[in-house]
Protein backbone atom coordinates (compact mmCIF):
# COMPACT_ATOMS: atom_id res chain seq x y z
CA UNK A 1 0.00 0.00 0.00
CA UNK A 2 1.53 3.49 -1.03
CA UNK A 3 2.82 5.88 2.05
CA UNK A 4 0.96 8.22 1.40
CA UNK A 5 -2.31 6.66 1.54
CA UNK A 6 -0.78 5.40 5.00
CA UNK A 7 -0.33 9.01 5.53
CA UNK A 8 -3.50 10.31 4.75
CA UNK A 9 -5.12 7.58 6.80
CA UNK A 10 -3.18 8.36 9.39
CA UNK A 11 -4.49 12.32 9.27
CA UNK A 12 -7.98 11.57 8.77
CA UNK A 13 -8.28 9.37 11.91
CA UNK A 14 -6.78 11.60 14.15
CA UNK A 15 -8.97 14.39 12.10
CA UNK A 16 -12.09 12.39 12.88
CA UNK A 17 -10.95 11.44 16.27
CA UNK A 18 -11.08 15.17 17.87
CA UNK A 19 -14.43 15.74 15.54
CA UNK A 20 -15.70 12.54 17.54
CA UNK A 21 -14.42 13.86 20.51
CA UNK A 22 -15.93 17.24 20.27
CA UNK A 23 -19.18 16.12 19.20
CA UNK A 24 -19.34 14.10 22.08
CA UNK A 25 -18.33 16.70 24.61
CA UNK A 26 -21.76 18.85 22.90
CA UNK A 27 -23.94 16.18 23.40
CA UNK A 28 -22.68 15.82 27.16
CA UNK A 29 -21.48 12.33 26.69
CA UNK A 30 -20.14 10.38 29.39
CA UNK A 31 -16.63 8.69 28.49
CA UNK A 32 -17.94 5.39 27.25
CA UNK A 33 -20.05 7.63 25.23
CA UNK A 34 -16.81 9.65 24.14
CA UNK A 35 -15.20 6.53 22.89
CA UNK A 36 -17.85 5.22 21.02
CA UNK A 37 -18.63 8.82 19.26
CA UNK A 38 -14.94 9.37 18.55
CA UNK A 39 -14.24 5.34 17.41
CA UNK A 40 -17.41 5.63 14.88
CA UNK A 41 -16.22 9.27 13.34
CA UNK A 42 -12.49 8.07 12.84
CA UNK A 43 -13.27 4.10 11.95
CA UNK A 44 -16.97 3.92 10.58
CA UNK A 45 -16.52 5.35 7.26
CA UNK A 46 -12.77 3.00 6.56
CA UNK A 47 -14.54 0.04 7.67
CA UNK A 48 -17.44 0.21 5.26
CA UNK A 49 -15.15 1.40 2.45
CA UNK A 50 -13.45 -1.98 2.99
CA UNK A 51 -16.54 -4.44 3.35
CA UNK A 52 -17.70 -3.25 -0.13
CA UNK A 53 -13.91 -3.95 -1.53
CA UNK A 54 -14.68 -7.30 0.23
CA UNK A 55 -11.34 -7.01 2.41
CA UNK A 56 -10.81 -7.90 5.99
CA UNK A 57 -11.16 -3.76 7.67
CA UNK A 58 -7.81 -1.79 8.18
CA UNK A 59 -8.83 -1.03 11.55
CA UNK A 60 -8.44 -4.84 12.16
CA UNK A 61 -5.73 -5.64 10.33
CA UNK A 62 -2.97 -2.90 10.75
CA UNK A 63 -1.78 -1.27 13.83
CA UNK A 64 -1.79 2.37 13.48
CA UNK A 65 -5.67 2.79 13.07
CA UNK A 66 -6.05 1.96 16.88
CA UNK A 67 -2.91 3.35 17.96
CA UNK A 68 -3.64 6.54 15.94
CA UNK A 69 -7.11 6.89 17.95
CA UNK A 70 -6.17 6.13 21.69
CA UNK A 71 -3.81 8.44 21.21
CA UNK A 72 -5.72 11.03 19.35
CA UNK A 73 -7.93 10.42 22.47
CA UNK A 74 -5.71 10.53 25.31
CA UNK A 75 -3.74 14.21 23.83
CA UNK A 76 -7.49 15.59 23.79
CA UNK A 77 -7.71 14.80 27.07
CA UNK A 78 -4.94 16.19 28.28
CA UNK A 79 -4.52 19.22 26.24
CA UNK A 80 -7.91 19.39 27.64
CA UNK A 81 -9.92 20.14 24.82
CA UNK A 82 -13.50 19.78 26.46
CA UNK A 83 -12.77 23.19 28.25
CA UNK A 84 -12.59 25.09 25.39
CA UNK A 85 -14.87 27.98 24.98
CA UNK A 86 -18.00 26.64 22.77
CA UNK A 87 -16.80 28.93 19.65
CA UNK A 88 -13.17 27.85 19.96
CA UNK A 89 -14.70 24.00 19.83
CA UNK A 90 -17.28 24.87 16.74
CA UNK A 91 -14.22 26.25 14.36
CA UNK A 92 -11.81 22.97 16.45
CA UNK A 93 -14.77 20.85 14.96
CA UNK A 94 -15.01 22.56 11.45
CA UNK A 95 -11.17 22.01 10.42
CA UNK A 96 -10.65 18.58 12.22
CA UNK A 97 -13.82 17.80 10.72
CA UNK A 98 -13.10 18.97 7.25
CA UNK A 99 -9.38 17.43 7.26
CA UNK A 100 -10.90 14.05 8.22
CA UNK A 101 -13.32 14.57 5.47
CA UNK A 102 -10.94 15.31 2.71
CA UNK A 103 -8.28 12.28 4.36
CA UNK A 104 -10.91 10.06 4.02
CA UNK A 105 -12.20 11.14 0.43
CA UNK A 106 -8.27 10.87 -0.79
CA UNK A 107 -8.05 7.24 0.83
CA UNK A 108 -11.35 5.90 -0.78
CA UNK A 109 -10.55 7.35 -4.09
CA UNK A 110 -7.30 5.87 -3.93
CA UNK A 111 -8.49 2.43 -3.22
CA UNK A 112 -11.30 2.96 -5.87
CA UNK A 113 -8.62 3.18 -8.42
CA UNK A 114 -6.51 0.48 -7.15
CA UNK A 115 -9.62 -1.81 -7.41
CA UNK A 116 -9.83 -0.11 -10.90
CA UNK A 117 -13.18 1.23 -10.46
CA UNK A 118 -14.98 3.43 -13.29
CA UNK A 119 -15.73 7.20 -12.14
CA UNK A 120 -18.64 6.47 -10.39
CA UNK A 121 -17.48 3.75 -8.27
CA UNK A 122 -14.59 6.11 -7.39
CA UNK A 123 -17.43 8.62 -6.35
CA UNK A 124 -19.48 6.82 -4.43
CA UNK A 125 -16.27 4.69 -2.26
CA UNK A 126 -14.66 8.40 -1.68
CA UNK A 127 -18.14 9.85 -0.13
CA UNK A 128 -19.07 6.31 1.91
CA UNK A 129 -15.59 6.76 3.44
CA UNK A 130 -15.73 10.41 4.07
CA UNK A 131 -19.24 10.48 5.49
CA UNK A 132 -19.88 7.13 6.96
CA UNK A 133 -18.17 7.47 10.28
CA UNK A 134 -19.97 11.22 10.73
CA UNK A 135 -23.40 9.61 9.77
CA UNK A 136 -23.00 6.39 11.99
CA UNK A 137 -21.92 9.11 14.83
CA UNK A 138 -24.75 11.43 14.18
CA UNK A 139 -27.26 8.72 14.13
CA UNK A 140 -26.00 6.81 17.08
CA UNK A 141 -26.57 10.47 18.99
CA UNK A 142 -29.94 11.10 17.62
CA UNK A 143 -28.86 13.96 15.34
CA UNK A 144 -29.62 14.96 11.69
CA UNK A 145 -26.17 13.50 9.96
CA UNK A 146 -23.90 16.39 9.01
CA UNK A 147 -24.04 15.81 5.18
CA UNK A 148 -28.00 16.29 4.78
CA UNK A 149 -27.90 20.00 6.01
CA UNK A 150 -24.00 21.08 5.21
CA UNK A 151 -24.07 21.43 1.21
CA UNK A 152 -20.26 21.87 1.13
CA UNK A 153 -19.75 18.96 3.17
CA UNK A 154 -20.65 15.66 0.84
CA UNK A 155 -19.58 17.65 -1.98
CA UNK A 156 -16.31 17.89 -1.22
CA UNK A 157 -15.74 14.04 -1.25
CA UNK A 158 -17.43 14.04 -4.82
CA UNK A 159 -14.45 16.53 -5.72
CA UNK A 160 -11.84 15.04 -4.19
CA UNK A 161 -12.93 11.77 -6.21
CA UNK A 162 -13.50 13.63 -9.61
CA UNK A 163 -10.21 15.42 -9.50
CA UNK A 164 -8.32 12.09 -8.24
CA UNK A 165 -10.04 10.02 -10.92
CA UNK A 166 -9.22 12.78 -13.60
CA UNK A 167 -5.51 12.29 -12.38
CA UNK A 168 -5.32 8.71 -12.91
CA UNK A 169 -7.13 9.16 -16.00
CA UNK A 170 -3.73 11.17 -16.89
CA UNK A 171 -1.65 8.73 -14.49
CA UNK A 172 -0.66 12.17 -12.74
CA UNK A 173 -1.35 11.04 -9.32
CA UNK A 174 1.59 11.28 -6.93
CA UNK A 175 2.63 12.89 -3.68
CA UNK A 176 2.63 16.21 -4.41
CA UNK A 177 -0.77 16.05 -6.71
CA UNK A 178 -2.22 14.61 -4.12
CA UNK A 179 -1.08 17.17 -2.09
CA UNK A 180 -2.72 19.97 -4.16
CA UNK A 181 -6.19 18.14 -4.31
CA UNK A 182 -5.99 18.20 -0.13
CA UNK A 183 -5.29 21.64 0.16
CA UNK A 184 -7.89 23.06 -2.54
CA UNK A 185 -10.62 20.66 -1.24
CA UNK A 186 -9.80 21.86 2.33
CA UNK A 187 -9.29 25.78 1.38
CA UNK A 188 -13.13 25.42 -0.37
CA UNK A 189 -14.94 23.62 2.32
CA UNK A 190 -13.15 26.56 4.83
CA UNK A 191 -14.18 29.33 2.89
CA UNK A 192 -17.82 27.47 2.11
CA UNK A 193 -18.57 27.31 5.17
CA UNK A 194 -17.16 30.87 6.59
CA UNK A 195 -19.55 32.38 3.64
CA UNK A 196 -21.94 30.24 4.47
CA UNK A 197 -22.31 29.32 0.59
CA UNK A 198 -25.33 26.25 -0.12
CA UNK A 199 -25.89 24.14 -2.99
CA UNK A 200 -29.39 25.26 -5.16
CA UNK A 201 -32.75 24.34 -3.52
CA UNK A 202 -35.24 23.20 -5.03
CA UNK A 203 -38.35 25.46 -3.55
CA UNK A 204 -41.81 24.24 -2.48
Amino acid sequence: MPEYFIFADIIGITAFTISGFLIAIKNNLDILGILIASTLTALGGGIIRDAILSSAPLAFTSLHPALTLITTIFLAYIFKLYKESSLERKWMFVVSDTIGLVAFSITGALLAINAQFNFFGIIILSFITAVGGGVSRDIMINQVPTVLISDFYGSIAVIVALLLGTLNFFNAINEISIMIVALLSITLRLVAFKRGWHLPRLNS
